[in-house]
């Protein structure tokens, strides 16, 4: 495969001598850059953000510890987290090209079945917090 350097964006090339607080702002940049793109560009990553949006002040009511609060918005971004990474994945996979490959749909199947034990990880960290609290299960 070549490498083609005018297809390298200028914003996203590393630049020499950036350490210490230089670099942590443009780690930052480079991050708020993704989540940016990830919002513009993907639908699951907007509905997710918009779920945890709704669940995040939920947290407060639900979780009567530090550590159920934790639980809670933690289940939350690590679900943005796996959808992130599976943005990623998917990204560099169609850049490769648009043809079909079994190892391309390979790695956009587990892709997605991160993201799937992410949500079901979150879901029974809600049901079983909120039900131990509202139905004392414990």
């Amino acid at each position: 495969m070549v490498f083609h350097q005018a297809l390298v964006h200028k914003d996203y090339e590393m630049k020499p001598g950036h350490t210490g607080w230089r670099h942590l702002v443009h780690s930052t940049r480079y991050s708020l850059k993704g989540l940016k793109a990830a919002f513009r560009n993907e639908s699951a990553f907007r509905q997710e953000l918009g779920l945890c949006m709704v669940l995040i002040p939920l947290a407060w009511w639900i979780g009567d510890t530090p550590v159920e609060w934790i639980l809670l918005v933690g289940s939350c971004f690590m679900v943005l987290i796996v959808e992130l990474v599976n943005s990623a994945i998917e990204s560099v996979v169609d850049r490769i090209g648009p043809e079909r490959h079994v190892l391309s749909g390979r790695a956009k199947d587990i892709g997605s079945a991160a993201v799937m034990l992410a949500l079901i990880m979150a879901a029974l960290t809600w049901v079983l917090l909120a039900a131990d609290k509202y139905l004392s299960i414990g």
